[in-house]
């Protein structure tokens, strides 16, 4: 018969269980008190926000206790016209747009195809932008951060026109909601008043690039970051504006997380977990059961999935 140790009282201590805790200590049950606000002007065709994922999802399983996370969409696309749209980075038109993006995936190893921008290229950023902000108003912030990402994935690792309302009806279906239904209602004057707002809002916090995270305290205070930073920008940040050492939550297991987030790319998994890239096999193995999963290849960078039951 099994010994059950909490069966044993010590007669020292007076303690039923396991012995040898303090005899006295203060605790604290309490969650920190979520008293900032995070704002992430982002686009779904930002591909320097595509390339962040890795490091914003590990801050956000780490330090989201702290705040209250809002996406705010920036609009860096209204449409394509006969005049450069980006001349500073020598984007003309959406074949220029193409190379850039394939750069930008190869440097941060976040896979971009890009070829569609030559082919079928997204004509404007609004439609799958609106479609964010319905889903944001009637289904909550976390459903809506779940679709930014599938509508990412689709686009720029797998090269499928997100500007086309067939193909963002097929995400938004996948994701459980009513595809259809949304994507009608994000083409009605409440979609563009509502993408109007996180225009203005953009204005208001002062972003003019791609991606930018702002920081705001109860007092109005706040540290702003843009563009693609190292994780350690974004604890620093939150350091500053909370005046204390954040305490950060261990990272989930990957068997969670995966099971969550659907896909995952090597350099997630290696970002999440600091692992090395050439660890990244072994890693998972050990993580995951063998049956549990898949890998494969797409643009020389391994994706993982969960085994559909």
């Amino acid at each position: 018969m099994k010994n059950n140790n909490n069966m044993i009282c010590d007669l020292e201590t007076g303690v039923c269980g396991v012995a040898g805790e303090d005899e006295m200590e203060v605790i604290d049950l309490n969650q920190p008190s979520k008293k900032i606000d995070l704002y992430y002007v982002t686009d779904p065709i930002c591909s320097h926000c595509w390339a962040i994922e890795p490091t914003l999802r590990r801050f956000m399983k780490q330090y989201g206790h702290y705040f209250n996370f809002k996406t705010v969409m920036g609009g860096l696309l209204e449409k394509w016209h006969g005049g450069p749209v980006d001349p500073a980075n020598g984007i003309n038109g959406p074949a220029d747009v193409a190379g850039h993006w394939r750069e930008v995936g190869e440097h941060y190893r976040m896979p971009i195809d890009g070829s569609l921008m030559i082919d079928n290229p997204v004509q404007s950023s609004f439609p799958p932008s609106r479609v964010h902000k319905i889903i944001q108003k009637h289904h909550g912030e976390e459903k809506a951060f779940e679709y930014l990402r599938r509508a990412r994935e689709v686009l720029f690792a797998f090269n499928k026109n997100i500007g086309e309302a067939a193909v963002l009806v097929e995400i938004v279906n996948e994701m459980g909601l009513d595809g259809k239904v949304i994507v009608k209602k994000a083409d009605e004057q409440t979609g563009h008043d509502l993408l109007n707002e996180d225009f203005a809002l953009t204005r208001q916090l002062g972003a003019r690039g791609f991606p930018t995270i702002i920081m705001v305290n109860e007092e109005n205070k706040g540290v702003k970051i843009v563009g693609g930073r190292p994780f350690e920008y974004y604890v620093d940040g939150l350091t500053q504006i909370l005046g204390e050492k954040p305490i950060p939550k261990k990272q989930p297991a990957l068997s969670a997380l995966l099971e969550e987030e659907k896909l995952l790319f090597s350099k997630e998994i290696e970002v999440m977990y600091d692992v090395e890239q050439s660890d990244i096999n072994a890693f998972v193995k050990r993580e995951l059961s063998p049956n549990s999963y898949q890998v494969k290849e797409i643009l020389g960078e391994l994706y993982f999935t969960m085994t559909t039951k």
